[in-house]
């Protein structure tokens, strides 16, 4: 069923490689940032909001092209981290993981925001009043009876980053083994004569893909709210 070529089989593992690098960086942002719209009220929150939710609306070209004006080799980021880092993101993996994390971020952050406002702050109260400081309640108090919709925001933004395409393409290009993704390997075949089969089983994979990763944020889920909630 899934007769592929290694060249393939090397892009189904470069997408999982990069959309697990993709969450894991993003996930300390993604729960700073949903604390921060869900617990604080200060100027500019609207338009922080509309910033961190922009990629969703925006076409994934226009992301990946200001992906590739700030942190390419030029850019003023880019520039600055190869400078003092000697770290790259253009045309290269890691750019891949960049794009990927920033699309799938609002994704992240959204059921994170709304898993902490549904927490009861009096239960956070009753850990400070028995000595515990903001740190060891956010640890043992708020995390914890947030973790459904933090493991739903993984998922979310882990499922988002399997199937990125436009802004990853824009910003690392398609690199055989080094920047092509199983979207772009599809997309690479639906262009090539008598690439259609391969297209086809490459197709099936990522539907596998995104079917395990949405049952796993229910199952998990699930799990996190039978266990800190008791539902």
């Amino acid at each position: 069923m899934f007769d592929l070529s290694p060249a393939d089989w090397t892009a189904v593992e470069l997408t999982i490689r990069i959309a697990i690098v993709a969450t894991v960086c993003a996930l300390p942002f993604g729960i700073a940032l949903g604390w921060l719209l869900a617990r604080k009220e200060f100027w500019g929150k609207s338009v922080l909001d509309g910033l961190v939710h922009l990629p969703l609306v925006l076409p994934p070209v226009v992301t990946g092209y200001l992906l590739l004006i700030s942190f390419g080799r030029r850019g003023p980021i880019g520039e600055f981290l190869y400078d003092y880092f000697g770290i790259v993101f253009s045309f290269r993996w890691t750019g891949a993981a960049l794009s990927c994390g920033v699309m799938g971020f609002p994704l992240m952050v959204r059921p994170i925001r709304l898993a902490l406002e549904a927490i009861d702050r009096k239960l956070e109260a009753a850990a400070s009043t028995l000595g515990a400081n903001n740190a060891l309640v956010l640890l043992t108090v708020t995390l914890p009876l947030a973790m459904p919709g933090i493991i739903v925001g993984i998922v979310l933004c882990f499922a988002r980053a399997l199937g990125e395409f436009g802004a990853t393409i824009t910003f690392v290009s398609n690199i055989p083994g080094q920047t092509q993704t199983i979207s772009a390997a599809i997309f690479t075949l639906t262009q090539v004569p008598g690439g259609d089969a391969a297209a086809g089983r490459l197709a099936l994979i990522s539907i596998i893909l995104a079917f395990a990763a949405l049952f796993a944020s229910e199952w998990l889920s699930r799990r996190a709210a039978i266990r800190f909630h008791g539902d």
